[in-house]
């Protein structure tokens, strides 16, 4: 049965009565059939959150009219709102280094069908994944950076994505800093992962210095990037319990494969329309 063409409103405003009567009704008077919602309310923040889908099936509105008739009610109740529509896939490019587990794993998923993007483009500073692209049929273009060509690199790289027309990046083990100006183009759009230690354990070798010390959890923490380095709105994060029989290559094995996992499912709550970012946190929507 085919899936029906949906639309997907975020909403966050300071909480009020009446927020998801206006909003439903807005929906119902143009005819749409609410598929899922979804609202949270933070009594601290005094902030409303909310998720909506409707069927486009019978809505009376067309998609490039919605967000002017939303204006009215957006600005009485102080919204700010994300529009998104199931037949716009976000156009994902992926950034890797030279640690192929992330890459493969997001393109295999890709593959099979079980993530609902567009790849149009695979960036890097190295050569070394290059195979690992084309074997999945991906172009691959390689921006080689050292700190003296860092800055016209990254201008490049931006001209890239502007011209595939990406909206999301993934930093799928891309050793490398992001810039403000990447940041600044992309806010809450580009995603990161990494082991779940820091601030503890920092450097190169995070798994032997869990291990010298004798941790028994590890995890994976997927967030958005900002300037400020690994402290983004975290999206979605896993761990797994250790324990002394493991050596330091089971430790950093096993921290791969949540990483795998842990990226994958925090892309696919991107894509799905699921996360409201609201100042340095996130509210995740089931």
């Amino acid at each position: 049965m085919p899936t029906p063409d949906t639309a997907t409103l975020l909403i966050h405003c300071p909480d009020q009565p009446g927020l998801v009567h206006d909003v439903t009704g807005f929906i119902s008077s143009h005819q749409g059939n609410i598929l899922d919602l979804q609202q949270h309310i933070d009594p601290i923040e005094n902030a409303f959150f909310m998720r909506v889908e409707w069927s486009l099936e019978n809505f009376t509105l067309e998609q490039g009219e919605i967000e002017d008739r939303l204006s009215p009610m957006a600005r009485r109740h102080q919204m700010q709102c994300e529009l998104y529509f199931s037949t716009k896939k976000r156009r994902v490019a992926l950034f890797v280094t030279k640690e192929n587990h992330c890459l493969y794993d997001l393109l295999a998923r890709h593959e099979a069908g079980e993530l609902p993007v567009e790849i149009p483009v695979v960036v890097s500073n190295h050569e070394t994944l290059r195979p690992a692209a084309e074997r999945f049929g991906i172009p691959f273009r390689v921006f080689p950076i050292t700190p003296e060509t860092k800055a016209v690199q990254e201008a490049a790289q931006l001209e890239l994505l502007r011209e595939e027309r990406v909206d999301t990046v993934v930093l799928a083990r891309y050793m490398q800093i992001i810039s403000p100006a990447m940041i600044e183009a992309f806010p809450n759009r580009i995603l990161n992962i990494h082991h779940s230690f820091l601030p503890a354990f920092v450097g190169a070798k995070p798994y032997h210095q869990a291990f010298e010390r004798g941790v028994k959890l590890i995890g994976a923490t997927s967030h958005y990037v900002t300037a400020e380095l690994d402290q983004g709105p975290i999206i979605y994060q896993d761990v797994i319990r250790v324990s002394h029989e493991e050596t330091v290559g089971d430790l950093v094995r096993l921290g791969r494969d949540l990483e795998k996992t842990v990226l994958a499912k925090a892309l696919w709550q991107h894509v799905r329309n699921q996360v409201l970012v609201y100042r340095n946190k996130t509210v995740v929507f089931s």
